[in-house]
Formats: structure tokens, sequence, C-alpha cells
């Protein structure tokens, strides 16, 4: 028996209502989940090229009855459905695009794409459980069409693109939808995502309140120095002295003036760029990396003392520098009110125990932009064999998920979409 077996709790309807039951809509559908999954796992597509997945989506949701608008940012697919009352609008989100790794796994639904990927030749695979999120909002799709009578209020689908990030130049994911009004007409009170995880067992769900997954910043940092022979350094100004002074000094912003008993905070420089060959001090130095905050306070610290520092440093050295910063992902905050509104939606479907507060992880999600606009709530699935002790990380061309897991994340955000817009 699976560990969230607990679906009489549904809609208030009984089990022993036969073939119409929606225990029985759920045990109908969960080999439709897990066969549209595997048709996306063999066929996966790069952010902003998702047009044959989005395709199989769109096909899925207008059989429903639904009103179906595809185009959005580019290769989205959002439906809606309204129930036979008026209410609320609530917002049910999945990511549908894959990532330019090649697949060495065993599955005989295995990903054989090849594209090339700047300029890359490389495989294509559904390496973060995209198209399980997409698999399962499919479902809760099609089970919350059938019980309509039932839904007081609307539902909107959001199938994104690019969550991954859209290609250089263009632009994608959730910023374009939000652009492009996914969340008007009609205008979205909250939204929810899950996100499978191939380290949590199949059965549980992780939240936490706040911030559970942080904001991704890009940041350039740019050093002037001045040329000079390798051998007469007092004659220039050395940026690659510099660079290692500026790159020292960004890590006492974490260990020296962050609250890291609040807040995790990570500062990484990834690549350094410099210097033509072993004889002479170049005239400048490029510095690439990462922030990765949880906090909006401690994010305008983080980013005023690194603008700070890096000016400071510099001209201490007798230099100039400057940095910008890009970013990739707000911090993905969920609301305390609608956690705590939703909390025994959750605990309904899996049992108390199996829902487990969490902390919080330095990884992305660009779900994080909708939260900046209304309020969200973002929680994660077990998606690992019980008893497993190798689940091979995401964005790795090992990654597995145990399909057994699917079906709790159809049920929750079926039960999560009733009781928001029910109660």
């Amino acid at each position: 028996m699976r560990l969230f077996f607990l679906a009489f709790f549904f809609f208030g309807i009984s089990i022993s209502h036969g073939q119409n039951s929606l225990e029985q809509q759920f045990m109908d559908i969960e080999s439709k989940v897990i066969a549209w999954r595997r048709h996306f796992h063999k066929n996966p597509e790069l952010s902003n090229r998702e047009f044959k997945t989005a395709e199989t989506i769109a096909k899925h949701l207008r059989s429903l009855g639904l009103k179906v608008q595809t185009g959005v940012a580019h290769t989205g697919v959002v439906a809606i459905l309204k129930g036979n009352m008026p209410g609320k609008v609530v917002a049910l989100r999945a990511d549908i695009d894959g990532l330019p790794v090649t697949e060495r796994n065993d599955l005989p639904f295995k990903s054989e794409v090849k594209t090339t990927f700047l300029n890359t030749e490389t495989g294509v695979m559904h390496a973060c459980g995209h198209d399980t999120h997409t698999a399962i909002l499919m479902g809760v799709a099609e089970i919350l069409a059938k019980n309509r009578d039932k839904i007081k209020g609307t539902v909107k689908f959001i199938f994104q693109p690019a969550e991954e990030g859209p290609p250089p130049g263009e632009e994608g994911g959730a910023k374009l939808m939000i652009k492009e009004g996914v969340l008007e007409n009609p205008k979205v009170d909250a939204i929810f995502g899950l996100h499978i995880r191939s380290n949590y067992e199949v059965g549980t769900i992780h939240y936490k309140k706040g911030g559970i997954m942080a904001s991704v910043e890009r940041f350039v940092i740019n050093v002037q120095g001045k040329q000079t022979h390798g051998g007469r350094p007092w004659q220039g100004v050395d940026p690659i002295l510099i660079s290692a002074k500026i790159i020292d000094g960004l890590q006492t912003i974490i260990s020296r003036e962050s609250k890291l008993v609040d807040e995790a905070a990570v500062i990484t420089v990834g690549k350094i760029t410099a210097g033509t060959r072993f004889n002479i001090i170049p005239e400048s130095a490029e510095l690439i990396g990462t922030v990765r905050t949880l906090d909006p306070k401690m994010k305008a610290h983080i980013e005023k003392r690194m603008t700070e520092m890096v000016t400071t440093l510099a001209k201490a050295y007798g230099g100039e520098a400057t940095i910008s910063f890009q970013n990739n992902t707000a911090i993905t905050y969920n609301d305390s009110d609608l956690v705590d509104q939703m909390l025994p939606a959750l605990q309904k479907v899996a049992g108390v125990k199996n829902v487990r507060l969490r902390k919080a992880t330095t990884g992305g999600e660009d779900f994080s932009y909708f939260q900046e606009v209304i309020p969200g709530f973002y929680f994660f699935l077990g998606g690992m064999t019980p008893g497993n002790e190798e689940a091979f990380p995401h964005h790795t061309p090992d990654f597995k998920i145990d399909e057994s897991g699917l079906l709790l994340g159809v049920k929750t955000l079926t039960q999560i979409a009733f009781d928001f817009l029910n109660k």
C-alpha cells in the first residue's frame, strides 16, 4: 500500500462511490501520467524550443474542454478551467524544458536526442524532472476538469518554458510570461508549484516558509591595471594581483558580515580571464561568478558591500574596477500565511509524518518571479525509491526518478486547488 493512500479526504467524497469515485479517477490517471512522463523524457526539448512538448500539452488540455492559449512566452501553454461556481483564481505551474545533458542511464525511454548548444554538440535530457512536473499537471487538469461541478472559482494551468534560462540574446521563462500577462485575465490570487527531488523518498513532501530556494545572480568584475613586463612589475599595475585581493575580500562579506544563523548566502568566483603569456603583466582581468541569497535584506547588503569592496580594493592597489549584476532568479519565497493555510492540504494527502519541514537550498528557481507579484507556495516532492543509497543529483547524466511518486504530486496539487478555492 502506498504511503500516500489517503484519498478519502479529497473533496469530502467517499471512496465507496465505485467507478465514479475520485479515488478511482486517481487510480485511472496514474498510468496516463507515467506514459506522458516517459514520452516527454524520451523527447526532450531545450528552453524556448519546446514546440512538440507544447503541442502535446495543448492537445490534451483541449480534449478536456478547457480554454487553451499557446505561444505564451514563445512556447508556453496556458489553460483556464472555470468551476460551476464563482470564486477566486488559483494558478498551478509546471516547467517544461530539458537540459543540454547527454543521458547515460539504462532507462527503456532514455533520450537519444542530440543537438548543438552554444556551438557544442550535446545530448538533450530531462535531467531535472521537468518531464514529471509537466505530466503531473496534465493529470491534475484532467481530474479537476472531471470535477468542475465541485469547484468554486477558476484554475489557471501554466505550462512554463525556459525555466533553465532562455538562450543568450532571448527573453523567456517566468519573467516573459508575467510580462505577457499570464497572471491577468483572470487575475490570479495565488500560485502553487512543486519540484520533484531525486534524493527525497517517494511519499514525502518537503516545505519551508520564507526563502526555500536562493536568488541566483551572475556578477562580472572588470579590473583595469597597467600592462608591463613580468620582470618589471614596479612599472605597471597588476590586475591579477588585484583580482586575488578582491576574491579574498569578497569572502569576508559572507564569513564576517552576513548573519548566517538566519539564512545562508554564497559568493563564488567561477571564472577568471587575464593575460596572454607567462612574462607579461596584462592590462586587465575579468572575474565572473554567482551570488546566492535567501533573504531580501541580505541580498541588498551583499550587493552593496561587493560594489564598495571591488572599487576600494582596486584603488588601494593602484587600479580600477567595476562590478555589474544580472539576476537569473529571485528568491523563491513562500508566503507564510499561504503556507499556513495550505499545509493541512499537504498533510491530508501525504499524511502528517510525511510532510516535513526542510532547510533552504542554494539552488534557484524562476518560479520566484511569480512570487514577486502574487503570493506563492513552492514545495518539493519525493522521487527516490525508499531505501535507495545512491540518488543521482539533478542536472547530471545519471539522473533518475521513481515514477511511483508521481501520483502523490497529482493528488497534492488537486487538493491544494480545491482547498484554496473552496475555503
